[in-house]
């Protein structure tokens, strides 16, 4: 068992920036895979970023060179970095972890950019 829980997310204006964090129940390096999702009103979710712990990062394409994803090990978390907002931007953002072929999910934090 997995639980994650995240933190960080707001209001920012256009162009401001936002950090996410997601803290895990067990260590972040036991997890295989880590990643963000986003979902927006009225759209599916989105896969953001992940991170396979081999250090290789995927990112979409409408989030790459703006937002970064990593993990901590001292606090046992996988953050998100996320720079030039944009009003598409907002969103619900969910954390996902990989724990011996199952997946977990977090509850989300809302992210809204508007000015």
């Amino acid at each position: 068992q997995v639980q994650l829980v995240e933190s960080g997310g707001g209001l920012v204006q256009p162009g401001g920036s936002l950090r996410l964090s997601c803290a895990a129940s067990r260590s972040i390096f036991s997890l295989k895979t880590v990643g963000w999702y986003r979902q927006a009103p009225g759209k599916e979710l989105e896969l953001v970023a992940t991170d396979d712990n081999f250090d290789n990062t995927n990112y979409a394409d409408s989030v790459k060179g703006r937002f970064t994803i990593s993990r901590d090990g001292a606090k046992n978390t996988v953050s998100l970095q996320m720079n030039s907002l944009k009003p598409e931007d907002t969103a619900v953002y969910v954390c996902n972890a990989d724990f011996r072929g199952q997946g977990y999910w977090g509850q989300g934090t809302q992210v809204t950019v508007s000015s």
